[in-house]
């Protein structure tokens, strides 16, 4: 908080200088001007030990930004304690960059400071790494369709990794803190700024700010950033905000002390002051409503600070009465408080002349929450019972349900609120965060291993993958990865995935996506053997033929298909039949008489029911099959085709081959349908059984005793094992589709099976 003679927030170059004058962290020089208790003097000690510790490995050392680490250290650990961050907070910035120059830094620390500042120390330490080598290589990292990442999509995975390592709401504090003094050092040195680094303060750190209620962060960071984003439109309103500045401040100052003293009359004990004008959300409220600068309503603002909150309506109440409100701008925050806890009434009122003045009424304690946030929660903890500053500790439980509906809301934020309703769907539990080796962020679910991660990269990547390593060292292919780490895949030149790493009890893959890459691979496999082996069969039957002249491509469109892969593949499953090649190349001469014949024979009559079970148009006893083809059973569709000689084919009505007899030669086409057979009268229909599963030992027998429980015969069989899948097809016997739609359900279910249909 600034006095109301402050045009626009105080300069952070201000504070950097008096730091750099004086290193040692706030709470450490206090020391000397205030006695201090037992309690406090261990903390004091914890921070003078860390600092002394880390001194010798830091001092001479320099940030990328230019900064020297010891400095910046110090920095963080006195923006810390000015937010009510706790002694531990404090301690762990210097620890953070101590990690780098110690062999086994989690071991080191652990024993001199205990194992939860090391854990915190080590935490932030790698996301500091994480964050500063994906921000190098923002420019140049491709993503999977190999064209350079956007900085939107960069900086959502900065936020998302940010929220990954953030268990410890610790490490994120210590990270603000990081980010803001490092805002300061370039505002102070005046060094070019990279945008980056600006953007992503401004679009990622002070939106988490808020969320986590540190206004004092908040509004500092955006400031700082839009200044070196936008310097032009940054100095053009501090301008407009320095104009008329004596003659606004007399103003606010004789209103302060009239609010005062009309208060004290009241009995209430009131604190008046300025509120800070940050440049930011002045831009900000410009451009969302499309405001000139004159119509911005908080360019004249106070804040009251009152005991309680009965005080605060009563003071509100003052206010409306002395000055014409605002009504649309009215927000009363204590009633119904902000996602991130913070509470206040907010008004606008028009004072005589018609100019707008904010007035923000809260109480001390709603104060302490929007300046610190949730920073001083870790303090109050630590603090004990006694409290720390002033302010009694809650529960734990309630410090930590305040807590973390404050990081909840920001993570609903960036995943949406359908998926953060969901159950399950938050992105602490199903996702992690890795890095490639040039630093690009990889999203992969919670157990994702090197594979998944391949086929994420890039699909062909994982077809080839073979080894891989994770932070430098080799690891096995099903080890499963954490946040942070850096995966390198080896990859052969050409080659495919293991089917290995189908098998769920392995742990290969995580991902569904990548587990359907591997089978799309596989299958892609069985369908060009299948291609291949039609290929073979129809160029075989050319050459019997004495026609291999013949275009594949118009052999194939001349027989309904697309492509000649199409007719291939139906080839090879034996599904089409080489004979329709044979009609189309060598069509039979026209009998007139015949064709005469039959339509005269076959006109008018009545259906009669044949010894195959099939009612036909025609004579008794007439000769009738069924055909091989696509072996019909009721109650398929079906059709009848006059063949020459050999009586009537039966067929269903979806079978390819009797749809090409039909555009052919449409006048043998006569209708049938299943005639009805009872008790020993029934009769049974041979069907082929397509099965498709892993191949493993029992595996025939498995099957085959599914029909034999549901008492159909098998009459053939046929299997084919191609790199350890199984392709089988069962010929049984059944007295209608409907029975055998159940058992090949039954079928589905045994152990290896995929897939299971009829034929």
């Amino acid at each position: 908080m600034v006095s109301p003679t402050s045009s626009h927030a105080a300069s952070p170059m201000s504070a950097a200088a008096r730091l750099h004058a004086n290193p040692l962290p706030p709470v450490m020089r206090a020391t000397a001007d205030a006695p201090v208790n037992a309690e406090q003097s261990e903390s004091l000690d914890i921070l003078a030990k860390a600092r002394a510790f880390a001194e010798p490995l830091i001092s001479g050392e320099m940030l990328d930004t230019g900064e020297n680490i010891l400095a910046h250290a110090d920095a963080v650990a006195a923006i810390l304690a000015g937010i009510g961050g706790s002694v531990a907070m404090q301690a762990a910035s210097y620890l953070v960059y101590a990690c780098p120059h110690l062999n086994k830094p989690e071991e080191v620390i652990g024993k001199a400071f205990g194992p939860q500042l090391a854990q915190l120390a080590m935490q932030t330490n790698q996301l500091v790494h994480v964050q500063r080598l994906s921000r190098a290589a923002e420019s140049s990292t491709l993503g999977p369709d190999n064209t350079p990442l956007s900085p939107r999509v960069q900086t959502e995975n900065v936020r998302k990794m940010l929220l990954a390592f953030s268990r410890d709401l610790r490490v994120v504090m210590l990270r603000l803190a990081s980010r803001l003094q490092t805002l300061r050092h370039f505002a102070a040195t005046k060094l070019p700024v990279p945008a980056v680094l600006a953007s992503e303060s401004l679009q990622v750190f002070a939106p988490l700010a808020n969320r986590l209620g540190i206004w004092q962060i908040k509004w500092e960071m955006e400031d700082l950033s839009f200044r070196f984003l936008e310097p032009t439109t940054y100095k053009d309103i501090a301008r407009l905000l320095d104009e008329k500045r004596t003659e606004r401040e007399r103003y606010m100052v004789a209103l302060r002390e009239r609010l005062e003293q009309a208060l004290a009359a009241q009995g209430i004990v009131a604190s008046v002051e300025g509120r800070p004008k940050h440049i930011y959300s002045i831009v900000r409220k410009m451009r969302g409503k499309s405001l000139p600068f004159e119509r911005v309503f908080d360019i004249r603002a106070l804040r009251v600070v009152v005991p309680g909150v009965a005080d605060c309506y009563q003071t509100l109440s003052w206010v409306h009465e002395h000055f014409a409100p605002i009504a649309e701008e009215f927000d009363d925050y204590i009633a119904k408080p902000k996602a991130n806890g913070y509470q206040s009434l907010h008004t606008v009122v028009r004072d005589a002349d018609g100019g707008p003045i904010e007035v923000q009424i809260r109480t001390q304690a709603m104060h302490d929450h929007a300046e610190h946030g949730v920073a001083a929660h870790w303090a109050y903890k630590e603090a004990g019972t006694k409290g720390y500053a002033g302010v009694s500790a809650t529960s734990e439980y309630d410090t930590k349900i305040a807590v973390l509906r404050q990081l909840l809301a920001w993570e609903r934020d960036l995943s949406g609120a359908a998926q953060a309703n969901a159950p399950g769907g938050g992105l602490f539990d199903d996702r992690i965060y890795v890095l490639t080796p040039d630093a690009a962020v990889v999203e992969l679910p919670q157990g994702a291993t090197p594979i998944d991660f391949a086929y994420t990269v890039h699909t062909n990547l994982g077809h080839r993958c073979r080894g891989a390593k994770v932070d430098g060292a080799m690891v096995p292919l099903n080890t499963q990865l954490a946040n942070g780490q850096t995966v390198e895949i080896t990859a052969i030149k050409e080659g495919g995935p293991s089917r290995d790493w189908l098998n769920p009890e392995l742990g290969f893959l995580a991902s569904p996506r990548a587990r359907a890459k591997v089978r799309a691979w596989f299958n892609a496999q069985v369908m060009a053997e299948t291609v291949a082996r039609g290929r073979e069969a129809v160029e075989k039957f050319l050459q019997r033929l004495g026609r291999t002249a013949i275009r594949l491509e118009d052999l194939a469109s001349q027989l309904g298909f697309k492509s000649a892969d199409g007719l291939f593949e139906v080839v090879g499953k034996d599904e089409y039949s080489l004979r329709n090649i044979e009609v189309l190349l060598n069509p039979p001469e026209p009998v007139p008489q015949a064709d005469e014949y039959l339509h005269k024979k076959f006109k008018g009559a009545v259906a009669r029911k044949s010894p195959s079970g099939v009612l036909v148009v025609g004579v008794d006893s007439l000769l009738t099959q069924l055909s091989r083809c696509c072996k019909p059973a009721p109650p398929d569709a079906i059709g009848g085709f006059v063949t020459r000689g050999k009586g009537v084919s039966i067929h269903r009505q979806d079978c390819s081959n009797f749809r090409e007899l039909a555009a052919r030669h449409g006048e043998r086409v006569i209708d049938v349908r299943w005639g009805e057979h009872k008790g020993a009268d029934a009769s049974v229909y041979p069907v082929d059984v397509a099965v498709e599963a892993f191949d493993r030992q029992g595996l025939l027998r498995d099957i085959s005793e599914v029909f034999a429980k549901e008492k159909m015969n098998v009459i053939g069989v046929q299997t084919q094992s191609v790199k350890g899948t199984a392709w089988m097809t069962f010929t049984v016997e059944i007295g209608d589709a409907v029975s055998l739609s159940k058992v090949l359900g039954t079928v589905r279910g045994v152990k290896g099976v995929r897939a299971a249909r009829r034929r």
